[in-house]
């Protein structure tokens, strides 16, 4: 915990996607908020990791037009923030028995024998996403589109299926069809239209977008949460495994990209190569949750019953308590994260 009065330090969250897997960014969240020490400026979230970032930027937004008292108004937001990721999540997990109101375990085993076959305006011709309609339940998406410094400022990485290109999708253009863009499998879920332009999931060019926090924000801290494993011990042998594998290196690879960058212009820094007034020196730190999860299994991302929800939420609580226990004297004066090695 902070000292008291002790003013609350600035950080930029970077929330990866990766299904149900997202559940345990909740778990880093929750620990984030309840320490009370933190100021979140800007938060880049893909797929899952778009869900946390509104539903935590909608508790700031709502505390910021109930609170006059700029200290208030970040207690009750981060409070709030708890409040609704929790109700979004637990929502998730209430309807993660099913799958188009079929029981999960008859139905998952049906889609994975039909999506080779037929596309997805065939297998699920109405487009039905029960997501989309808790989004909109609880994330008052209007507020958020015109806070504009009442809270973390917002950025959504979605593919647009034309170009191929990563798009933000922040301030007026952030809306639930934003966030369903960014986690539309396109195996799973036609393409999403925003603006006359098809979107899939943002993993495949942004997982998540680090330039938004780069460029728009002014705090140098920023806090990847990492639930994508980078590196297996094993070598993957079965056309399942391999699969597997192929979707981590593919969900993993904008990251790494932008991460090396990251990692060269601060070298250039260091070295008086360039000039400090113009060029960032990103302090990049890291809770890699991906360890962890490799453990469960690629598929495991698709399970989102309660009380495996419950489970990686724990986890991730106890991950954000250790790295705040071990990396809060950083912030402000130093990276955690060795590039170097890890980019």
């Amino acid at each position: 915990m902070p000292e008291p009065h002790q003013p609350p330090q600035r950080l930029n969250l970077a929330l990866q996607g990766g299904g149900s897997h997202g559940a345990l960014t909740w778990g880093v969240l929750d620990a984030l908020l309840e320490d009370g020490g933190l100021d979140f400026e800007g938060i880049s979230g893909t797929s899952a990791g778009a869900m946390n970032a509104v539903a935590l930027a909608h508790g700031f937004v709502r505390a910021a037009a109930e609170f006059d008292d700029p200290l208030e108004a970040r207690q009750a937001g981060a409070a709030l923030a708890r409040a609704t990721l929790a109700r979004l999540w637990e929502g998730v997990g209430a309807m993660g028995s099913l799958v188009w109101g079929v029981p999960q375990a008859q139905a998952l085993p049906a889609l994975s024998l039909m999506t080779p076959w037929l596309a997805p305006a065939q297998a699920n011709p109405f487009d039905f996403n029960p997501l989309r309609r808790l989004l909109e339940r609880e994330i008052d998406f209007e507020a958020l589109s015109v806070a504009r410094r009442q809270g973390p400022q917002v950025f959504v990485c979605a593919t647009n299926v034309r170009t191929g290109r990563g798009e933000i999708f922040s301030g007026a253009r952030l809306s639930a069809d934003a966030v369903m863009a960014s986690a539309c499998l396109p195996m799973l879920f036609k393409a999403v239209e925003i603006g006359g332009e098809l979107y899939w999931d943002g993993g495949y060019s942004g997982n998540p977008a680090l330039h938004p926090l780069i460029y728009q924000a002014e705090c140098s801290d920023i806090l990847l949460v990492q639930i994508n494993p980078i590196e297996h011990l094993g070598v993957p042998d079965t056309v399942p495994e391999i699969m597997d594998r192929m979707n981590e290196v593919t969900f993993n690879a904008s990251l790494l990209a932008e991460l090396r960058a990251i990692e060269f212009v601060r070298r250039l820094l260091a070295q008086g190569r360039l000039d400090p007034r113009r060029y960032k020196d990103v302090r990049m730190h890291r809770i890699d949750g991906g360890a962890v999860l490799a453990r469960m299994g690629s598929a495991s991302k698709a399970r989102a019953d309660l009380g495996f929800l419950r489970q990686l939420f724990e986890l991730g609580r106890t991950a954000g308590q250790q790295w705040l226990a071990a990396h809060r004297q950083d912030l402000g004066v130093r990276a955690s994260l060795n590039l170097a090695h890890n980019a």
